[in-house]
């Protein structure tokens, strides 16, 4: 079982959106049994509360629901608790090594880094492009996938 954290800073918009839109890749493959995922925010200041309405409207979109996803804090026990940590943005990286005191196991990568062009995926929050952030994930997602395939027995 390979088990993956999607994290961003609130763990209301991006990691949510990622761990969805990653969970409905994976079940659409058949290794729904092989790869598991979840989604955590690097910051406390939202911590129960449900995913972003526009997230959500975004995900519906695409077929895909969050059920009752809250936000939730990462915390330095899930390092040892995940075999990779996928931030959406540098700043989430920096903070990710801090909360675990480091990556001794190089679990810890941006989720674009996988892709053609790495890059931070933007913060919806602020941008409002809750489309582009969707692509985004889609694409690092895609990417995550096929490299994780690769090594499944």
């Amino acid at each position: 079982m390979i088990r993956i954290l999607f994290v961003c800073l609130g763990n209301i918009c991006r990691s949510p959106m990622a761990e969805m839109i990653f969970r409905d890749m994976v079940k659409r493959r058949g290794l729904a049994g092989r790869i598991e995922c979840a989604s955590a925010g690097t910051s406390d200041e939202e911590e129960g509360n449900p995913v972003y309405p526009p997230a959500r409207e975004t995900l519906s979109r695409m077929g895909i629901g969050v059920g009752t996803k809250r936000a939730v804090q990462m915390t330095r026990s899930d390092y040892a608790k995940y075999d990779l940590l996928i931030g959406m943005e540098q700043r989430n990286i920096a903070a990710m090594r801090r909360i675990c005191g480091g990556d001794p196991g190089h679990k810890i990568r941006r989720l674009l880094d996988g892709t053609p062009r790495p890059r931070d995926i933007a913060d919806p929050w602020y941008t409002g492009n809750f489309d582009l952030t969707r692509d985004d994930i889609v694409e690092g997602c895609e990417a995550l996938l096929e490299s994780l395939v690769k090594d499944l027995p």
